[in-house]
C-alpha cells in the first residue's frame, strides 16, 4: 500500500497529467493555475481577473510542473469549482 504513497519518475499518472497540462493552451494553463489560487483561498470570484492577471504575468513553461507541486490540488480545483456553482461530477459529465 506504501507503493501508492511514493513519488516514481514512471508514474504513469503523473506523466498523463504533464501530458494534458502541457497541451493546452497558454490561456487554459493560466486559468487552471488561477483556479487553484481561487480554491486555495488566494482570492474570490470577485478577485478572478486580477488573480488571472497575477497568474498571466508569472506564466512560465513549468506549468505542469507547479501545479503537480501542490499537495493538495485536487482540492483547490474542487473549491474553485464550487465558487463558481460547479461540481468536478458536472464539469466531467460536460467536458468528457
Amino acid at each position: 500500500m506504501i507503493e501508492v504513497l511514493e513519488d516514481r519518475p514512471d508514474d504513469p499518472v503523473e506523466q498523463e497529467l504533464v501530458a494534458f497540462i502541457e497541451a493546452v493552451s497558454e490561456d487554459e494553463q493560466v486559468d487552471l493555475v488561477t483556479l487553484t489560487w481561487l480554491g486555495r483561498g488566494d482570492g474570490t470570484l470577485a478577485d478572478w481577473d486580477d488573480l488571472r492577471a497575477e497568474a498571466a504575468r508569472v506564466h512560465n513553461k513549468r506549468t505542469a510542473s507547479y501545479l503537480l507541486g501542490e499537495p493538495l490540488l485536487a482540492d483547490y480545483l474542487e473549491e474553485a469549482l464550487a465558487a463558481f456553482g460547479r461540481s468536478c461530477e458536472e464539469f466531467e459529465k460536460d467536458h468528457l
